[in-house]
Order: C-alpha cells, then structure tokens, then sequence
C-alpha cells in the first residue's frame, strides 16, 4: 500500500482553472496574495507557513489549449474549523497575474483517517503472519509438553511395571500391554496407567492387588492378540472397563483423539463377555443353518477323536493365570513358548501345529 508523504493533520485538495498560460510559481503567488489579511493576522498563510501550521504548497499543473489546468496541495496542522476557513479563502481567487482563474476546494483529507487505513491493513497483514506460524508455535510446545510427560514414565510395585506418576493417588487406572503403550499414554496427558509386561510370564501380583481397590480399565490392541490378553487377563484380575484400539490398530501408534475416542466407548466388562457369548451363539446357529449335504453326493474323511496327554493338561494347567501358550505338534510335543500376543501370528507359520 502506497503511503503519502505528509507532515499535517490535513491536506486541501484545489483544482484552479487559468485562462491563460501561467507557472506553478504564479498560482502561489496568488494564492498568498489574495488572502493576505482576509482572516486576520492569526491565519495569515505566510505567517502560518512560517510557523510550521502549514506546510509547503505543492502545484502541479498541465496546459489545455490556452488555460492552465492546476491542482494545489496544502497541508495543515491547524485544527478542523481553521483549516476550513483557509480552504475557504482560497477559493476566493479569482485571477492569476493578467488571467481570470476559478477556483475550487475538491475536499479536506484527514491525514489521520489515512493513517488509520495503513495501520489497520498492515495489522492485517501483521495477524495473517501470526496465525500462519502459531500451529507451528502450538506444535513445538505440544512437542515439549509430550517429552516432559513421557519423562514421567516410572517403575511401580515389586515387578516394577512401566507405569505413569497417578497410578498410587487415582482411583482409576489403565491397564495396557506394554512399555511403548505407556509411554504413548503419557505423551497425552494420561498419567493414571500401568502396564502388564515387567514380572515375566505370571499376570503380576501388583495389578491384581491394585484391581482389588480401584476401578481397572483393561486397554488393548484391536487385533486377535488383544483380544487373548483379554481372556487371560480376566481369568486372574478384577476388570471393570474394557477398552479396544480401533480394528488393527495398536495402542502405541495412536493419537490423542483416537485414545480419548477408545476410552470414551470402554464396554463394561460383564457387558463384554456377553457380546463374546452373542457371537459365539450367532456362529452356531449360522453353522446349523447349512443345508445338510446327502452321503451319497460327497464323501467325507472323518478324523478320529484325540485324547490329550496327561502331561500335557498339567503343563496346559500351569499357564493359567499367565500371559503364556504352548504350541504342540500333531505328537504332542511341544514346539514352542511364546507370549499370547503373538500366538495368532505365530500359528500362521507352523504345520501340524496344536
């Protein structure tokens, strides 16, 4: 935006008419002249212009044929009413030198309104750039606040169990999978949670005496992992809550609305075990509702019942209460030990697998 260079509170704009050829220096000339002594020695413009209340006419003029075609600027620091009188006086001119000349006042800029424009349209500019750079802003704390969180990051009970600073003074706690689900939690702003990994294969003592005294709040994967956590971990610890990570997600990798959103539509855990149960009972009857295949049309290799070891149901035994699964082979002989959480995954891979 292009600024005028003025030193007043107001500039009188005049449009002057010669019939005749003159100079810039005759029209000022005649503008002092002819209003010496019409409005009293106080606005006299020359003494004014001496003093500073007027500043320096400027005239620009063209020629049309044989006028004169001239505008006048005069800038003033007198007050509303006295440049009004000067503008007035001004349009009493009425020759230039030998010329006739007419006179007009086009109108009274307020310099301070221009002013005012400039400063409100940079100040928009000025707020543009501000807003343009605060989610950056807003960004870096979140960043900083994230880290000081996830400083919080603690050990808690005997096992010592990754878990956040409110486990002891909440009386709700979260309960997830792991370290990294923790440490997720804490960046936003969840500082009531506890993980379940740090005491080995056994569901650790600490979270089952902590579910003993405080509202529990099981959170898990949204995978089939997720899912055995939740049966081994209901067989041994007082759940009030579960929650679930969106389908195929897993708590760690998400984001803070995701987190609230899944904590938000946690499911009684009685109320779970029933949707589980409804499943179950749905698959059933859809598998009763196929149509029965005659004999004669196909035929069908049946597999002999299997009986299962002894030794194997007291080692099955053992893991109860744990976060553990054995995988056999079609012999009986185990093949591996691995953590539920990738039980589903790892069964995947292995043939003749029980």
């Amino acid at each position: 935006m292009v600024g005028i260079s003025l030193s007043g509170k107001y500039v009188i704009n005049v449009r002057i008419e010669v019939h005749g050829i003159v100079e810039k220096a005759d029209i000022v000339g005649a503008v002092f002249g002819q209003t010496e002594g019409l409005l009293g020695e106080e606005l006299d413009m020359r003494e004014l212009q001496k003093s500073g209340r007027l500043g320096r006419i400027d005239v620009k003029t063209e020629r049309t044929g044989n006028k004169t075609i001239g505008f006048i600027r005069i800038p003033s620091n007198l007050d509303r009413v006295e440049t009004a009188l000067i503008a007035a006086a001004i349009e009493t001119v009425d020759r230039v030198g030998p010329y006739h000349a007419r006179v007009e006042v086009l109108n009274i800029e307020d310099v301070r309104v221009e002013k005012r424009k400039r400063i409100i349209e940079r100040a928009k500019e000025l707020l543009k750039k501000l807003e343009s750079t605060t989610p950056e802003s807003r960004e870096l704390m979140e960043e900083v606040l994230k880290s000081i969180r996830a400083a919080e990051l603690r050990s808690y009970g005997p096992e010592k169990l990754p878990a956040g600073p409110d486990v002891s003074r909440s009386d709700t706690i979260i309960v997830v999978e792991g370290r990294a689900d923790v440490i997720n939690l804490l960046k936003h702003g969840y500082g009531n949670v506890i993980a379940l990994e740090g005491a080995g294969s056994q569901i650790p003592k600490t979270i089952i005496e902590l579910s003993k005294r405080k509202n529990v709040v099981l959170f898990v994967d949204g995978d089939r992992g997720g899912e055995l956590i939740i049966r081994n971990v209901l067989g041994s610890v007082d759940v009030d809550y579960i929650a679930r990570a969106p389908q195929g997600r897993e708590v760690e990798e998400l984001t803070g609305k995701e987190i609230a959103k899944a904590l938000r539509n946690k499911l009684p855990a009685e109320e779970y075990l029933e949707t589980l149960t409804k499943e179950k009972r749905t698959v059933k009857r859809v598998q009763q509702a196929k149509p029965q295949i005659k004999g004669e049309e196909v035929k069908v290799d049946l597999i002999e019942g299997f009986n299962i070891p002894d030794e194997v149901k007291e080692e099955v035994g053992k893991l109860k209460g744990t976060l553990e699964a054995i995988i056999y082979d079609e012999n009986w002989k185990p093949i591996e030990k691995l953590a539920v959480k990738d039980l589903v995954n790892r069964l995947q891979n292995i043939e003749n697998a029980n």
